[in-house]
């Protein structure tokens, strides 16, 4: 890739600049995308509202599947938009290199295949569009060391739905970057995808090791917008523990301007969709993508409504 287009926040100007032209002249063709994630995830219903509201306003037909992690899955929707002569693919990534043989099919049919929300550069991708783990990661370690949260000697949960995919290994390897010197510890405990026994399961933890957490990291929407339900039951009052981590959800934003969350990270879902459909369209024209678009901003209390608002179609 020659260059990296950044889009922070969501009341800014997108950067990526398509004329209207061009996006109505690929009426009519067809678009795949194509989700890791659970169709129940909170986070994922609002990417998928940009790849739908990209069908709406373009003419274009935009074919989406979910595959809640399964790598096998996610591959042969790859292959199967392939062999029915897609015009563009646009694809997460369920686990570094599971996507490295069918994007090089894609390459030789000469279909445009976009990879957003997580990325994996060990893949040929024609472009990326989403947000940097490594970064979120490094940004909340140091979110709770600058504001004296951590220290030394601290401990910090790190709940996550998947253990091993993608975006929890790139999170952690960005927490560690600012732990490991420090002298931090942690632990990733797996929450599962059902809200339910994620709540049940955290719930379990937290009681357990209540005295000895410092600090926690939800990496994932679901974890994040769990704490205040697990912190109610299991007797937590709002701020006792600092929560930093996702925050793509109305819980999420809720539980920041209630103070059980200090920070949470918002990905620009339906614009990461909605980009990532246009970048495919374009590259479909014939212009090739030489830059990545990385999206997200990590918000406190005093801009939280701002998501609140967008979540809540507001």
């Amino acid at each position: 890739m020659s260059g990296k287009l950044k889009l922070l926040g969501a009341g800014l100007v997108l950067a990526l600049a398509l004329p209207l032209g061009a996006v109505q002249a690929q009426s009519g063709k067809t678009f795949y995308w194509v989700s890791h994630g659970s169709p129940a995830d909170p986070v994922w219903t609002y990417f998928l509202q940009g790849a739908e509201q990209w069908g709406e306003d373009t003419g274009n037909t935009v074919n989406t599947s979910f595959h809640s992690g399964d790598v096998s899955s996610h591959q042969e929707a790859i292959r199967a938009a392939i062999a029915a002569g897609a015009d563009g693919i646009v694809t997460s990534s369920p686990d570094p290199g599971s996507l490295v043989e069918v994007a090089s099919e894609a390459n030789a049919a000469e279909i445009p295949i976009i990879n957003i929300n997580t990325p994996d550069p060990s893949a040929s991708f024609d472009a990326y569009v989403g947000g940097d783990n490594v970064v979120f990661g490094r940004n909340w370690a140091q979110y709770l060391v600058d504001n004296g949260h951590v220290e030394e000697g601290s401990f910090v949960w790190m709940p996550v739905e998947v253990p091993g995919a993608t975006y929890g290994v790139q999170e952690e390897e960005g927490i560690a970057s600012v732990f490991e010197p420090l002298g931090i510890t942690w632990e990733v405990t797996d929450a599962t995808l059902d809200q339910a026994e994620i709540i049940t399961r955290m719930s379990d933890y937290l009681t357990a090791n209540r005295d000895r957490i410092d600090a926690i990291i939800g990496m994932g929407d679901l974890v994040t917008g769990s704490i205040k339900r697990v912190f109610d039951q299991v007797g937590v009052a709002p701020g006792e523990i600092p929560v930093v981590g996702w925050g793509n959800s109305l819980d999420t934003t809720q539980e920041v301007l209630e103070g059980y969350v200090n920070a949470a990270q918002w990905q620009d879902p339906q614009a990461t969709s909605y980009i990532g459909l246009s970048i495919a369209a374009m590259a479909a024209s014939g212009i090739p993508p030489g830059f990545d678009v990385i999206t997200g901003a990590l918000y406190e209390a005093d801009t939280a409504q701002i998501y609140d608002d967008i979540l809540a179609g507001r």
